[in-house]
């Protein structure tokens, strides 16, 4: 007590301070700083899990470190504090990142893909060809073809290439693709046998060298997947971070994240089916085509208030489940079709792999694992939903090496 005993205070604010009048006739002034320093630290701490409004209770098991109602300056700025959403933030911001980096990256570094690992014999086989043979060969199907100073030049640049791995301003092009037209069944691999020769080149030469003969496919279904996969992390990483702000934005982000997912297991679809089916446009389109309107559908019903209660996470998980499950079908269709093609096998690997890291991912997000065996231990760090960005982020990085093996098979092989 100041004074002695107090039967009545009354505080009064002005801009400049706080004045305490108290009944002893002693006034007691704070500077309004120091208070409002006080007050913004008790108005922006965190809360516990019974303090929060209904609309922001989705998981009883972590019991603490909430925001609730914070403006959006504070909302921004906590993504550099620590709180139960600290790390679903940044799991997926970090994601986000990480494919706008393969994106770019494929887009500039990787026009064509080539396996230069199968290159690396090429000047020896070179040097030990007899180039004379080969132009002989042409001239007697091809006439018109450039002189033998031209193909020398294609023989040092190709020596160049083949040591600094820039194939792109090689003039042998031309030759390759008239080699490949003037002697199709030489370069066909049906006919090869071991010990055949042709014109003095080994078969060995003509497989390295045939495949250069690029013609890149398009990369448009490859480019969907990644844009979705970016779509999905940056829509994920912005609900955690703003949905506590009000009802209003928690509503109009939750659905933008449900979005997401329906577009990233959309888009997943797209490279598989469009690179094993396109040659056979029918199933490329039926396919593509069924899982478009399954995305669509999916987003269309998240859109439903009643999507988001807590009540219902269990039947979110097993949607998405379900809608990665229709992935079953092209798959075993794409083995059946392409069962001697090496690739199709290595490309089921990578969706079988992406196929358990997702499905994992859904049954933690679903079963609330670990925190609802011990609740209050997680709430910082290692709960379900944490474990289940960081699958996610996992399965869409599987996905992208398993579309560069389909660009790189249908770069070297077309249909």
């Amino acid at each position: 007590m100041i004074g002695g005993r107090h039967k009545n205070l009354i505080a009064s604010s002005g801009k400049t301070n706080n004045v305490l009048d108290c009944e002893d006739g002693i006034t007691v002034s704070l500077k309004e700083p120091k208070g409002m320093r006080l007050w913004e630290k008790l108005k922006y701490q965190l809360v516990e899990y019974h303090s929060l409004p209904g609309y922001l209770r989705d998981n009883e098991f972590i019991l603490g470190y909430y925001r609730s109602e914070w403006p959006l300056k504070q909302v921004f700025l906590s993504m550099f504090s620590i709180h139960n959403e600290t790390l679903n933030v940044w799991t997926h911001l970090i994601g986000f990142f990480l494919f706008l980096f393969l994106t770019i990256y494929t887009a500039v570094r990787a026009p064509m893909v080539v396996d230069f690992n199968s290159l690396q014999h090429l000047p020896k086989m070179i040097r030990s060809a007899d180039l004379h043979k080969i132009h002989s060969e042409l001239l007697n199907c091809m006439p018109s073809l450039p002189n033998m100073p031209d193909l020398l030049k294609f023989k040092n640049e190709l020596r160049t290439s083949v040591t600094s791995l820039d194939f792109s301003s090689m003039s042998g092009w031309k030759v390759m693709e008239l080699l490949s037209k003037c002697l199709p069944e030489q370069f066909s691999h049906a006919n090869k046998s071991e010990n055949h020769v042709l014109n003095g080149v080994k078969y060995e030469m003509v497989d390295v060298m045939a495949p250069l003969v690029v013609h890149p496919i398009t990369r448009w279904p490859f480019f969907a997947f990644l844009g979705g996969a970016m779509f999905c992390l940056l829509a994920s990483s912005t609900c955690h971070l703003l949905a506590c702000h009000s009802q209003r934005l928690s509503y109009i982000m939750l659905r933008v994240d449900y979005a997401g997912i329906a577009a990233l297991i959309a888009t997943s679809f797209y490279p598989p089916v469009y690179y094993s089916f396109m040659c056979n446009p029918f199933f490329c389109f039926l396919y593509l085509g069924f899982i478009t309107l399954l995305g669509i559908a999916t987003i269309a019903f998240s859109l439903l208030p009643f999507f988001q209660k807590p009540e219902f996470r269990s039947y979110r998980a097993s949607l998405f489940f379900a809608m990665g499950l229709s992935g079953v079908a092209p798959i075993i269709h794409k083995l059946i079709l392409h069962k001697n093609q090496p690739e199709a096998l290595q490309t089921t690997g990578y969706e079988i792999l992406m196929g358990i890291l997702y499905g994992l991912g859904a049954l933690i997000y679903a079963t609330r694992i670990p925190e609802r065996w011990r609740p209050g231990k997680f709430d910082i760090a290692g709960h379900s939903h944490q474990l289940f960005h960081v699958l996610v982020v996992a399965g869409a990085y599987t996905h992208y090496r398993d579309g560069l093996v389909y660009l790189k098979w249908r770069d070297l092989k077309g249909c």
